[in-house]
């Protein structure tokens, strides 16, 4: 029977080491690029958040029912891209908060609409004011036509067909 050597370990050469990581292909993708930005934009909204007890997707649901009052739950999940079971345990937990509350809509007999309560109204202008500083710590790195650039070019990635 034949017998197959296999090398020693010593035979073996090692490989080289990776002295710099070389990204220069992932940093030609979009969505890499804007992962990494969101990462970062993200990481930092999480810190400022922490007092206010939001996530980003609480803050958006609650942002968008202080600047729409009446706002369906449907309108939110087409709005922000929630899907309906998820979004109805996130309005609960708001609920539970009392931070919104859902009153019947004045057109639609099946849907409610929801509204902020005035804790829930506190608690959203100063997240926002919290939010802006966010923002413009942020985007310090940008001067103000660049951020504005930035906004619309990834408004066009998201938003196909609108300007």
């Amino acid at each position: 029977m034949a017998r197959t050597s296999t090398p020693s370990p010593r035979t073996v050469e090692a490989a080289p080491a990776v002295a710099e990581v070389d990204t220069s292909f992932l940093e030609t993708l979009v969505g890499y690029n804007a992962r990494r930005a969101a990462l970062a934009a993200i990481d930092r909204f999480l810190e400022g958040m922490a007092p206010y007890q939001l996530k980003p997707v609480d803050f958006s649901v609650l942002s968008l029912i202080h600047h729409n009052p009446g706002i369906t739950s449907r309108q939110l999940c087409a709005t922000l891209g929630i899907l309906p079971p998820n979004l109805v345990g996130m309005l609960n937990a708001l609920e539970k908060r009392e931070l919104l509350s859902r009153m019947p809509h004045p057109r639609d007999g099946r849907a409610m609409g929801l509204h902020l309560t005035p804790g829930g109204q506190k608690l959203v202008r100063d997240a926002e004011r919290t939010a802006a500083g966010l923002e413009a710590e942020i985007g310090a790195r940008l001067s103000p036509s660049e951020l504005q650039t930035l906004i619309r070019l990834l408004k066009k990635v998201y938003k196909p067909g609108r300007p």
